[in-house]
């Protein structure tokens, strides 16, 4: 993951300095997106059905072809519709490594623990989040091209499969399930009958997907704060590194008691510090916004994380886990859409600061009332409790 976010922060980059556009942004989150929407159910199935370091491996693989794609690809300046399939390629690697990951921690981690691993494995991710663009950032910086970060990435990916190759995987029995339209859509069935588990990823999805604002950071850095590709990368790190301060705080404290409130309130935080964010005409205070916006963001991962895996049957876990991927990869893939979108609407020749600050802003606005149209529909989400707790939530 230290290699894919920099590559998915230089591609962003490298997109923009081609096209100095903002729609060829919003659709770098819609070839990712389609690829996880289409494939999820089946690799659910497949997660559940078969051993899942090995589903792992597979989709590793597919990282570093993509990658080794890409250095190709950019080396040669090659045309940008290779880059948008290959991106694809890696859309569709998303769909099994999510779930076959998230699936594959209750295995190893006893339920008493599990917050504080989800908590630990949450922060590890979020620390590839600062170094990862931090990285493509600097190494971008100093070349003045891509190619080096999508090489570096493929060498991630090298060392993270020597990594799964040393794991011994536990005897587990394979799932016996016939594969048809109905275990198929199991997890959906699941998710939508669960109004814990539905709440919860649905206010993260509209909350992240409304509140993207880190997909206008290209924009941003260079039309209104303008900086360079350095300080592109510090930008893009920073929600990471107020996750990863958030994660350490979380690990250090006991299980979340009003784990509902707790969820509500980061959302809210998330929201506000998007449409300060947005406002911001100060690298400092931008900085400072995309930190705290990290830091609410891992509240919200850790409670939703836990609630899903603790809530769901082993059994389940690979389908519920991609359903759970689909709402995240939505969020955030669609969510750059919208953004690039929206500001591709609203741009002003006069004022080339209009659109993306509009896209930004009014997102922040959005994931608010998201909050609330939440918190009024779902009653049993505002009086959840004990993080750890297994409870039925068909009330």
């Amino acid at each position: 993951m230290l290699g894919m976010q920099a590559l998915l922060t230089t591609v962003a980059w490298e997109v923009f300095q081609r096209t100095r556009e903002a729609w060829p942004l919003a659709m770098l989150g819609l070839v990712q997106f389609l690829p996880v929407m289409l494939l999820c159910l089946p690799a659910g199935q497949l997660v559940d059905r078969f051993e899942r370091r090995r589903v792992l491996l597979c989709a590793v693989l597919m990282f570093l072809g993509g990658a080794l794609i890409l250095t190709v690809n950019s080396a040669r300046q090659g045309p940008l519709w290779i880059t948008y399939i290959t991106l694809a390629l890696v859309g569709g690697a998303r769909a099994f490594a999510q779930p076959a990951r998230a699936a594959l921690l209750p295995e190893i981690v006893p339920r008493e623990s599990f917050a504080n691993a989800v908590a630990w494995s949450s922060g590890s991710f979020q620390f590839t989040m600062v170094a990862g663009p931090a990285l493509g950032g600097w190494l971008t910086y100093l070349t003045g091209r891509a190619t080096e970060v999508y090489a570096l990435t493929a060498v991630c990916c090298l060392i993270y499969l020597g990594c799964l190759l040393w794991i011994t995987p536990r005897p587990r029995p394979a799932g016996r399930e016939p594969i048809t339209l109905r275990s198929l859509g199991a997890g959906l069935s699941f998710v939508w009958n669960n109004r814990l588990i539905l709440a919860a990823i649905a206010l993260d999805m509209f909350a992240v997907l409304l509140g993207g604002a880190t997909a206008m950071i290209p924009v941003y850095a260079d039309v209104i704060l303008q900086t360079d590709s350095l300080a592109m990368g510090w930008l893009r790190s920073a929600p990471g590194a107020g996750a990863v301060l958030m994660s350490l705080v979380l690990t250090l404290r006991p299980p979340l008691q009003r784990a509902g409130r707790a969820l509500l309130w980061a959302v809210v935080v998330f929201g506000l510090m998007t449409i300060g964010f947005g406002f911001s005409r100060s690298f400092p205070l931008s900085i400072a916004c995309l930190l705290a916006l990290g830091a609410a963001d891992m509240i919200s991962v850790v409670i939703r994380n836990t609630l899903v895996q603790m809530q769901t049957p082993d059994a389940m876990r690979g389908r519920v886990s991609a359903v759970n991927g689909l709402f995240i990869t939505a969020s955030n893939e669609l969510g750059e859409f919208e953004s690039g979108l929206v500001a591709h609407l609203f741009r002003r020749e006069s004022d080339p600061m209009f659109g993306p600050q509009v896209a930004v802003v009014s997102g922040g606005v959005g994931t608010i009332v998201v909050v609330a149209l939440v918190a009024w529909l779902c009653p049993a989400l505002r009086r959840y409790g004990d993080i750890t707790t297994r409870k039925t939530s068909q009330d």
